[in-house]
């Protein structure tokens, strides 16, 4: 057993440490949040039940692999935590997903479909150089088959990690890219040279490797819906800090 989880820690320890570390109003603001949560749901009559509860540990369970009774005292023993102290986290994180899903479940959907061009993707290769004479020359080479688009970024481009990669950007949202090369990008068939464009950067030449189309995914529907409780949670705090100050 870790010999740091004998040890006892004084509470006003913890604080000023917490202090020190200038994360006293991070961890302070969180059980601010934690309390508008357990108001709102009071208010809306949502619960978590025993059983959810006995759910979510039997998975953490199965995820950390702790097969047996004596694994999980251990586990818990080593994070410094009770087995109750466990399960109020989980039912505080059960409830947050629930009070999520309530009030924004139908408003995610609409936000996607709304905002559906924002979540295309494309796979992109780009190649920038500080030179437009540069750039033409080496779109006539590529295009001419005298050098590969791989290769002139692995030469050329004037960011080092785009020449280590050959000019692999990734996955890139329709969000991330200049609007008046994005609206290229975004209606040019795959494997087609683009550019040279310019902007501030330099002189770009681009290829994209694939079109991603917007898709709504359980993971992006969740993704959504977290952003928009997280901007509501903010919007309540604010509130509870200014309606405190007036009275």
């Amino acid at each position: 057993m870790n010999n740091i989880s004998k040890l006892v820690f004084d509470p006003n320890e913890i604080v000023n440490f917490l202090k020190s570390e200038i994360s006293l109003k991070e961890v302070c603001q969180k059980i601010l949040f934690q309390k508008v949560i357990c108001q709102a749901a009071q208010e809306r009559g949502i619960i978590v039940t025993i059983e959810e509860i006995e759910a979510e540990v039997n998975r953490q369970r199965r995820e950390k692999r702790l097969e047996k009774a004596t694994d999980t005292l251990s586990w818990l023993t080593d994070e410094l935590i009770s087995l109750d102290d466990w399960e109020v986290g989980i039912r505080n994180h059960l409830l947050s997903q629930k009070l999520a899903q309530t009030l924004f479940a139908k408003e995610a959907e609409s936000f996607f479909f709304q905002n559906s061009l924002s979540f295309e993707q494309v796979i992109l290769y780009q190649i920038i150089v500080d030179s437009e004479k540069l750039a033409q020359e080496l779109y006539y080479q590529i295009e001419e088959g005298e050098i590969s688009f791989y290769h002139a970024a692995h030469v050329y481009d004037i960011d080092e990690k785009r020449r280590q990669q050959c000019g692999y950007e990734g996955k890139v949202y329709r969000c991330s890219i200049e609007a008046d090369i994005a609206a290229i990008v975004f209606t040019t068939i795959p494997k087609q040279l683009i550019g040279p464009l310019k902007t501030e950067r330099g002189y770009h030449l681009l290829m994209v490797e694939e079109l991603i189309p917007a898709e709504l995914s359980p993971e992006r529907y969740q993704e959504i819906m977290n952003n928009m409780f997280q901007q509501w949670l903010a919007a309540e705090l604010d509130f509870i800090r200014t309606y405190a100050k007036i009275i």
